[in-house]
């Protein structure tokens, strides 16, 4: 899988230490992760982005002008991680059946991996926000059309067929691990996943790869 920078947590830079700029803004979004996670975006104040990072307002206004598009770069870190996961779990095998487990089990790792990252992208209190709905939009769109070139290309199905069997495997691997995260975890996650490739397998099953 492709490497995505992610923002650290954070303490996970010592206060004091002059760091390059590309390090510090992972900083900064670190910080602005944990208040938006824990206060929501109305709620947060730059102030307390500044405060969580250890620097004064004004070197966090240097990287990020506006609290909407400090919001917004964190947004895009974490669409981008979803789209990466994916586009591996489909790129990593040309199996079918094990294209659909690893493509479920993106899904569960991330909500799994740090539920966080996966409120700020699909359970935001600022998704009518134009232009952060915008980025969430088009991680969705990028999910999809990663799953359809795999399917036009094995199924031998035209693109908007092909794309009616993607948004139902996304939608169904969103809407589930977004269930399983909400519900407590009461399934274990290896089962969950199981569970939910076995259905989704069934029904894409019925589509042979035309090679054979």
């Amino acid at each position: 899988m492709t490497d995505i920078a992610r923002p650290p947590t954070a303490t996970a830079v010592q206060r004091g230490v002059r760091l390059s700029r590309d390090a510090r803004r992972a900083q900064l979004l670190g910080a602005a992760r944990d208040v938006f996670a824990a206060q929501g975006y109305h709620a947060a104040a730059m102030d307390d982005i500044a405060d969580r990072a250890g620097v004064s307002k004004p070197v966090l206004y240097q990287h990020f002008p506006s609290k909407l598009e400090l919001y917004r770069a964190l947004l895009t870190t974490y669409a981008e991680e979803l789209v990466g996961r994916l586009r591996h779990a489909i790129e990593q095998t040309t199996n079918n059946e094990q294209r659909i487990r690893a493509a479920v089990s993106a899904y569960f790792d991330f909500v799994a991996g740090e539920g966080r990252s996966y409120r700020l992208v699909f359970a935001s209190d600022l998704r009518s926000e134009p232009e952060a709905a915008a980025v969430v939009d088009q991680a969705l769109t990028d999910c999809i059309n990663v799953v359809t070139d795999a399917v036009t290309t094995d199924a031998g199905l035209d693109r908007e067929r092909a794309r009616l069997l993607a948004v139902g495997l996304v939608g169904l691997s969103q809407v589930t691990a977004q269930y399983w995260l909400d519900s407590g975890r009461a399934v274990p996650q290896a089962e969950a996943v199981e569970l939910m490739s076995r259905l989704a397998w069934r029904g894409i099953a019925h589509f042979p790869m035309v090679h054979d």
